[in-house]
């Protein structure tokens, strides 16, 4: 829009000369015109507003930054104890499933022993008295292993219930850290993660350069429309008829335009007609692009609205991002009061699982002693039927041995018999009975037996049997 009257060419066709009417449309409508400045009153305070915001981004972001940073450091000393009582929980688990394969190794080989005793039948000359066939197992006392299993199985159940409350534990933690972290790595409207760990630039430095550089213009363009409403009314005041018709239209202008029309103006001063000319095309000209004006102010306007939504919802953003932090130290300081119940809760299940794991190892050396043990009981009972098939041979060589002996003394106290009875008949007669008490006394009778009637017959065990026993015994079977 033209701000001064310009100099037109002598060559020009000079127009019609504009009438009153049109000159009072043009005035009118500049009149109008000045209403734009709402709109630069609303852009300086747009401007001032996001310079405001400006500021408090700064002291907004660089609060939320202390307070990441402080809880990143405190979160990852979070991950140390948590890293250390999922340690604690691994090593443990571990160590219990070896526990547990050692003790089912060590049940299976027991097992395997008592399976032996029970198919190992006591052979029935060795009770002859016990109608009911009895194996080996029949004389182990059951009690000890139940007993020592049970002490095994309340162990283990001691260290589940344990684990369980250690899990617990830890699960809670994780939880704690997991929420800590969440509100620590929350993602905002338009902002991520990633883009608030490298700073991301505030758009807002550039939103308040535009927006100075289109409040600069809509003041321009203000400025344009004072000085066209100007001239409107000079040129008004410059036709006959119109000094008070200008008068009256600019009596009531938007509040800040700042023109007065005073009495001193109602005789403007003399102008040739080539001006006043001049000026009518200068108006004319003008007049046709107020309109255009008006409309670019207004859009200006609502581009530095727009711009300042944008500048309010970056607002948002900090202000959101750092409540979210604030709430992340909230739970943070909730969280560091917990933490000593889940070290504690940590060292109690380390305690508790040292105190069971060594009762377990005691009790599964006691399984291995019991199994050791009856295994001695299966070779002892092989080793005894090798002993009474050994005792039985004996006792044959020895009855033996007494047979002979036995017909031995016989035919011995036989002869003794007969030669007595020979000398009482050659000699009875000669001599006198008391010269020797002994004379007619009869032979000594010697008898052969057992020097304790409770000595029992050695059982007869079968040789098959006793051949069984002795490949075992000497590893063979």
């Amino acid at each position: 829009m033209a701000s001064s009257p310009s100099t037109l060419s002598d060559h020009h066709t000079r127009p019609v000369p504009l009438s009153l009417d049109v000159l009072v449309s043009h005035l009118l409508a500049a009149k109008r015109s000045l209403s734009s400045i709402n709109h630069v009153y609303r852009a300086n305070e747009l401007v001032t507003n996001t310079r405001v915001a400006l500021e408090a981004h700064a002291i907004t972001a660089a609060r939320t930054t202390f307070l990441r940073n402080g809880i990143s450091v405190q979160v990852e000393l979070l991950d140390q104890v948590r890293a250390h009582t999922g340690s604690v929980a691994r090593e443990s688990a571990a160590e219990f499933s070896t526990a547990l394969e050692d003790l089912d190794s060590v049940g299976v080989r027991l097992r395997e022993t008592l399976d032996v005793l029970g198919r190992t039948i006591v052979h029935r000359n060795l009770k002859p008295d016990q109608d009911e066939q009895r194996s080996l197992l029949d004389f182990v006392d059951q009690m000890g292993v139940d007993g020592v299993m049970g002490t095994i199985r309340e162990s283990i159940d001691t260290i589940g219930v344990a684990r369980k409350d250690f899990e617990e534990s830890n699960a809670a933690l994780e939880e704690d850290i997991n929420g800590v972290k969440g509100l620590l790595d929350s993602q905002k409207r338009g902002m991520s993660v990633g883009d608030i760990r490298k700073g991301w630039r505030s758009p807002v430095p550039e939103i308040l350069h535009s927006m100075e550089e289109n409040a600069k213009d809509s003041a321009d363009n203000l400025e344009s429309l004072v000085k066209h409403f100007d001239l409107c009314v000079t040129a008004i005041k410059h036709t006959e008829g119109g000094g008070a018709v200008a008068e009256r239209i600019a009596d009531e202008l938007p509040e800040g335009v700042g023109m007065e029309l005073g009495k001193e103006d109602a005789h403007p001063e003399p102008m040739s007609e080539e001006e006043r000319q001049e000026m009518m095309e200068i108006l004319e000209k003008d007049a046709s692009e107020v309109e255009e004006v008006v409309i670019e102010t207004r859009d200006r306007a609502m581009d530095m609205e727009a711009q300042f939504e944008h500048v309010n919802a970056y607002t948002d953003q900090l202000e959101d991002d750092y409540a979210t932090k604030v709430a992340a130290f909230r739970l943070l300081e909730e969280v560091g009061e917990r933490l000593p119940g889940y070290i504690t809760q940590s060292q109690l299940f380390l305690l508790r699982w040292d105190e069971e794991k060594a009762k377990i190892e005691e009790r599964m050396e006691e399984l291995e002693s019991l199994r050791s043990f009856y295994e001695g009981f299966v070779r002892a009972y092989d080793n005894l039927i090798v002993e009474v098939h050994r005792r039985k041979t004996m006792e044959v060589k020895m009855e033996k041995v007494v047979q002979d002996a036995r017909y031995k003394l016989e035919k011995l106290y036989k002869e003794d018999a007969a030669e007595r009875k020979a000398f009482k008949q050659e000699q009875g007669d000669f001599l006198p009975v008391d010269i020797w008490p002994g004379l007619m006394n009869e032979p000594m009778r010697y008898e052969i037996a057992p020097s304790s009637e409770a000595a029992e017959k050695v059982p007869d065990i079968s040789k098959s049997i006793v051949q069984q026993a002795i490949r075992r015994v000497s590893g063979k079977g």
